[in-house]
């Protein structure tokens, strides 16, 4: 049986022990977190530390936290025209997104198409702030959705100065931060941010779970995308999640106090992968190192090289990665994020992530060369993963 070995993280985090072990005391727990009987108030209590793990993680108050199925919902529940301010009630009328946003994000949301502009981005892979400051320009009550750090390179973006200049022109920002937490710094008060995206499974909590946060209770949504009981003080209807919530709180304080230790370990590895890649394919094109990016990503390509048949090759090889985000039930798809920094559609074809976490060790990165030694070989050759 070939040895296998985790190299898309970015996809999904496996569960952390922590995490699991939350999981499984909350199973037994029976009440409804809206009860008020005492297993009703088990669960609540169990929630309410959850609530808490999360907010620590992001530097926010627990009131300002609410539970959602996912990063995906969190996004949808956010981008909305109908976003209150205290000091603002009219609805918000451009929505702005840079151009390599996650697709839940270039939905745009509730937001109608005729009021969506893209913010283009510079070849390094760092959003325009310029392009930004002149779109804003044009908007009066406009809202900016911005990542943290973008899934497919890895590139971090200017979150701060970019909501900075948000804010001056009278606009909020939400940030899809999913990729950030456990890797690098993620304050929602440093990033200046409105609204914060997080997801539990790229935490390495379960899948199913997430949140959107607010910086402060001055930001409301008067029509939330979910309706029914209320849960969530009226955010999001629906029973909570109890089991996923409590393990997300746990992936959370975990995550928290691991970090930087681990973002520092996972940052050493990529660089080992990154040598060695260039010492057996010096023309290899890494997308995004002229800029920051997280520790833990590698986005390459071989001109020649056809992603869907490299990740294949890769496989069989025992090395688990993916040609960019894992959304799109299985497909792979040219990305947009390198049509978006001006990537040939040569290169564009034939981009593979790596993607590395807590448990990768050196071990895994000598399996990954060693195979892709031996992929780079049949390339040369024309052979198996030529385009």
């Amino acid at each position: 049986m070939v040895e296998r070995s985790y190299f898309d993280w970015n996809a999904t985090a496996p569960l952390r022990p922590q995490a699991a072990a939350a999981l499984a005391q909350a199973f037994g727990a029976p009440g409804n977190p809206s009860s008020v009987h005492a297993e009703g108030r088990a669960a609540r209590r169990l929630v309410e530390r959850a609530r808490e793990q999360v907010a620590a993680l992001v530097g926010a108050e627990p009131g300002n936290v609410f539970f959602t199925s996912g990063g995906t919902e969190a996004n949808m529940l956010a981008l909305t025209p109908a976003i209150e301010t205290a000091r603002d009630k009219r609805p918000r009328d451009r929505l702005l997104l840079s151009a390599i946003e996650h697709l839940s994000i270039r939905t745009g949301g509730r937001f109608p198409g005729d009021m969506v502009e893209d913010v283009p981005v510079k070849p390094d892979g760092c959003v325009d702030l310029d392009a930004l400051s002149g779109a804003l320009a044009r908007a009066s009550r406009p809202l900016v959705s911005l990542m943290l750090a973008n899934n497919e390179t890895g590139v971090v973006q200017p979150v701060a100065e970019a909501a900075a200049i948000a804010h001056g022109a009278g606009g909020l920002i939400h940030v899809d931060a999913v990729q950030g937490p456990g890797r690098i710094a993620c304050d929602i008060g440093a990033l200046g941010a409105d609204l914060l995206t997080i997801s539990a499974h790229k935490l390495g909590g379960p899948k199913g779970v997430g949140a959107l946060v607010r910086r402060a209770d001055a930001i409301h949504f008067p029509e939330p995308l979910i309706r029914g009981g209320g849960q969530e003080r009226g955010m999001r209807a629906g029973t909570e999640n109890v089991m996923g919530i409590v393990a997300f709180g746990a992936a959370s304080a975990a995550a928290r106090e691991a970090w930087p230790a681990e973002a520092e370990r996972m940052r050493m590895l990529r660089d080992s992968l990154e040598a060695g890649l260039r010492a057996i394919t010096p023309h290899a094109a890494i997308f995004g190192e002229a800029a920051e990016r997280l520790p833990n990503t590698t986005l390459f390509a071989v001109e020649g090289m056809k992603a869907e048949t490299a990740v294949i090759a890769f496989d069989l090889e025992g090395i688990a990665l993916s040609s960019g985000a894992a959304c799109s039930s299985g497909k792979v798809q040219p990305s947009h994020v390198l049509a978006a920094m001006g990537v040939s559609p040569a290169l564009v074809r034939g981009a593979v992530r790596v993607s590395l976490g807590r448990t990768t060790t050196e071990a895994d990165i000598e399996r990954f060369l060693a195979a892709w030694r031996k992929l780079a070989k049949a390339l040369s050759k024309g052979h198996s993963i030529a385009a």
